[in-house]
């Protein structure tokens, strides 16, 4: 390959990633790529459904069936209260803590992601 040919592979290859780089950008909110919807389609959507509905394939094998985050009572939880479930846990069933495998920053940005699907809602 000669030198101008090489020069024109690299160009292809930097202006591809440019258009990937900006095209993923665009389709994120606030122009950047959401972390918390990343690592919630990775590791919470299995059980509870990209909807947050409970319903991911993985629910119908669960004893306990995992919660609706859509659901009254869990749109009245604080962010306190999701975050202390998602670090450690809730006893007797498959929701098993976080804590050690997620930062805590990583666990709040599963938070907030969390809120733009099901928004608190305080019951009265």
């Amino acid at each position: 390959m000669t030198k101008r040919g090489a020069r024109t592979a690299v160009v292809a290859v930097v202006v591809t990633v440019s258009v990937a780089a900006a095209w993923v950008s665009s389709s994120a909110e606030g122009g950047r790529v959401r972390p918390g919807a990343l690592i919630y389609e990775e590791h919470c959507a299995r059980c509870h459904g990209l909807s947050g509905r409970g319903d991911g394939p993985d629910a119908a094998t669960l004893i306990v069936p995992p919660a609706n985050l859509q659901s009254l009572r869990s749109r009245s939880k604080s962010d306190f209260e999701l975050l202390t479930t998602i670090a450690y846990g809730v006893a007797y069933s498959p929701m098993h803590g976080w804590r050690g495998r997620l930062t805590d920053d990583e666990m709040l940005e599963v938070i907030a992601y969390i809120r733009t699907m099901a928004p608190f809602y305080p019951a009265l």
